[in-house]
């Protein structure tokens, strides 16, 4: 159906039209399966008296709410940059996630109280039969259809919002199977089955919620870029022979599609600088035009004598020495008549067992060690990758 109405209504067929109208399409049919599931189990649950079977219509409708709040952030995202937001508007597609995790995290605590009640106090209730029966085995093969439709375009847009819906929307499918079978069991026992099932719902729901909102939550605040991408980086950066390397790679995330990075690339020292120069911005337009992110990037020039390079190899040895996670740039060396400073970057990951005094003084002893006329002076920093 996605499919069909994808042909139907979709015109712009650029990365960005398909994603915004992609988007907008999952939130609308969403919106519209979600409230005839609603309806029917709010059917069901007044032929049974079943409060689990009201929880998960009450569930459905949250589901309708989640879905409008998405399909909000897909139209929102799409918009152009303007003068107040120079980096566009994607990063709305976040906010509606962390929206819809909100209603998602609302609606179980509601059902936790529902619940509760009912184990507290039973009340009788009717098996499914017949009617309410079968709308809740239908309602099992719309959410599966949903999660397939959710996850298969989630992925294809890498969309956190999506796959949210689509890990809910299995959640759902669990759910109503509980609802079904403990209804069907109350009729053998005077156990408050109903009740502990729409506990159970209840906690698909949070947890489902809780999984929503970290998948927004950390985009918002700001992640690692995946290795994929800085693999495709390095790979294309590398390709030039004027560049020998590349450190202190940033990746800001705006949104998905729009990505700003910059990094430090080292050249030679020795070379024309309006030759390198060529080099970098033939890498900005090729990084542009292949990964479609905004690149700015620092020349780093690195000397290529050979007491510079004997240097570095030794302290980039030392750096294996105290561990071989340390990595070494930006070398740089100061010789005078009876002293020699040697100035250089050590990265070290984060929650390193060395606090960064540690890692300093380490350097400077091993420095000494190597050549009492040598001085360490030593930058520790944490790698954004």
């Amino acid at each position: 159906m996605i499919t069909l109405l994808s042909r139907l209504f979709l015109r712009d067929r650029t990365e960005e039209g398909l994603r915004k109208g992609c988007g907008i399409l999952c939130g609308a049919v969403g919106v519209g399966l979600n409230l005839l599931l609603a309806l029917g189990k709010l059917l069901a649950g007044l032929m049974s008296g079943s409060i689990a079977m009201l929880a998960d219509a009450a569930n459905n409708l949250s589901d309708a709410g989640s879905s409008f709040v998405s399909l909000l952030g897909f139209l929102l995202a799409g918009q152009k940059p303007d003068l107040h937001h120079p980096f566009g508007h994607g990063r709305m597609e976040y906010l509606a996630g962390l929206g819809v995790s909100v209603l998602i995290l609302l609606m179980g605590a509601e059902l936790v109280k529902s619940s509760l009640t009912r184990i507290l106090h039973p009340a009788p209730m009717e098996s499914p039969v017949g009617t309410a029966a079968l709308i809740l085995l239908a309602s099992i093969g719309v959410k599966l259809y949903m999660a397939y439709y959710n996850r298969r375009i989630g992925k294809k847009l890498n969309s956190a919002v999506l796959l949210a819906a689509a890990s809910d929307s299995l959640g759902d499918c669990a759910a109503t199977a509980v609802v079904l079978l403990s209804s069907a069991a109350g009729r053998y026992t005077d156990l408050p089955l109903d009740g502990w099932a729409g506990l159970l719902v209840a906690g698909v729901i949070l947890w489902s919620g809780v999984q929503a909102m970290r998948s927004t939550v950390d985009p918002l605040l700001g992640t690692p870029p995946s290795p994929e991408f800085v693999a495709q980086i390095k790979d294309h950066v590398l390709n030039h022979s004027d560049i020998l390397g590349i450190h202190d790679l940033i990746v800001h995330d705006y949104g998905p599609g729009r990505r700003m990075v910059s990094f430090h690339a080292e050249v030679s020292a020795e070379q024309d600088v309006l030759t390198l120069h060529d080099a970098v911005d033939r890498v900005e337009r090729e990084l542009r035009a292949d990964l479609g992110c905004e690149v700015v990037i620092h020349m780093d020039p690195l000397a290529s004598d050979s007491q510079t390079k004997d240097f570095r190899q030794r302290v980039e040895s030392l750096a294996r020495c105290i561990d071989s996670e340390i990595g070494v740039h930006d070398f740089r060396m100061v010789p005078s008549q009876n002293h020699i400073k040697l100035i250089f970057d050590a990265v070290v990951p984060f929650r390193f067992r060395l606090s960064d005094q540690e890692v300093e003084e380490k350097f400077q002893t091993a420095v000494r060690a190597l050549d009492s006329r040598c001085e360490a002076i030593v930058n520790v920093e944490r790698s954004y990758t």
